[in-house]
């Protein structure tokens, strides 16, 4: 059998061929760097296929009339069309259970850095400069609002861990969620921009959630709120978001992810204050790679053998 990976970036793949040479399977490692042409070429003839970012899309499940399965190396989805994979009968999985605990500690410290101002203060003192400056104040978390938007696994990590900081209430926007974690309120995602001193988005990239944090949303929050994205890029409007932190409507953001990545030269969110921009990195520890590629390939694995996958994301009846 032949499994093919669609795109390079891990420093070895030695977990993938430990566990799939028993079954007779060998890896055809295929750097794609997004070429449709090129994906379908690599898929054509595989038994089944692991994904990084390249997209797969029809004319590529087309041209892959043996593939049994695919599994994307992490959690969106957002570059596989699985529609057209479900017409096909074929399973396609993510890991959503790796890199949890990492980047809920990153979105926590992307909140902490906003929110006391971090790099600001850093580069006054690099520069020279000393003293808190009044004209850009700090406000207090404890006794606020925290907000969520959407409350999945990463996000629950994220309340478990922002709870010690000693907010009052917390509001929960998630249309999927029927009962709240105890000591949480359900809440409209409009209601959450109004009331929340810091909101962390946690939802995935669907037609309902593609820009929910829009000029309606922000002109909502209030002025000392710091918004924080670790999800997905097209949750946020980000010339709005840039607008709103030049005009002053809310007091800073954190942004790991963004709707094209790498983040263009001419961003507008380049040059807006007290905004920390890191590199879609959330995910990343020594420990999160080893899970990754060893939970990617267990599942390859189970499809091979015949077994039904743990995390199918697409459905047909």
């Amino acid at each position: 059998m032949r499994v093919v990976i669609l795109d390079d970036g891990y420093d070895h793949y030695e977990a993938e061929r430990a566990i799939l040479a028993p079954l007779g399977a060998s890896l055809v490692l295929s750097p794609c760097r997004g070429d449709a042409a090129a994906v379908r070429a690599a898929l054509a003839g595989a038994d089944a296929a692991l994904v990084r970012e390249s997209p797969v899309d029809a004319a590529a499940f087309a041209a892959a009339p043996g593939l049994r399965g695919l599994v994307r190396y992490g959690v969106g989805v957002d570059n596989i069309d699985l529609a057209a994979a479900a017409a096909r009968r074929i399973p396609v999985c993510n890991v959503p259970d790796y890199g949890v605990e990492e980047v809920s500690d990153h979105a926590l410290a992307l909140l902490l850095a906003a929110a006391r101002r971090l790099p600001m203060a850093e580069a006054r003192v690099r520069s020279g400069g000393w003293g808190v400056p009044r004209a850009a104040p700090v406000f207090r978390l404890a006794g606020g609002t925290l907000g969520l938007i959407g409350l999945g696994r990463i996000g629950s990590a994220f309340l478990r861990k922002a709870r010690a900081l000693g907010f009052a209430r917390v509001l929960i926007a998630d249309p999927g969620l029927r009962r709240p974690p105890e000591g949480c309120e359900l809440a409209d995602a409009l209601v959450v921009a109004e009331q929340a001193d810091a909101i962390s988005l946690h939802a995935p990239a669907t037609p309902a959630t593609r820009h929910i944090v829009d000029h309606a949303f922000l002109v909502r929050m209030k002025r000392n709120a710091v918004l924080v994205n670790t999800s997905r890029g097209a949750l946020v409007d980000e010339a709005a978001l840039a607008a709103a932190l030049h005009k002053g409507l809310i007091l800073g953001a954190g942004l790991d992810v963004f709707e094209v990545e790498p983040l263009p030269a001419d961003s507008p969110l380049r040059g807006a204050p007290n905004l920390i921009l890191t590199d879609h990195a959330a995910w990343y520890s020594e420990a999160a790679i080893v899970d990754l590629q060893r939970k990617a390939a267990e599942e390859i694995a189970r499809m091979l053998r015949g077994e039904v996958p743990r995390h199918q994301v697409n459905r047909w009846e």
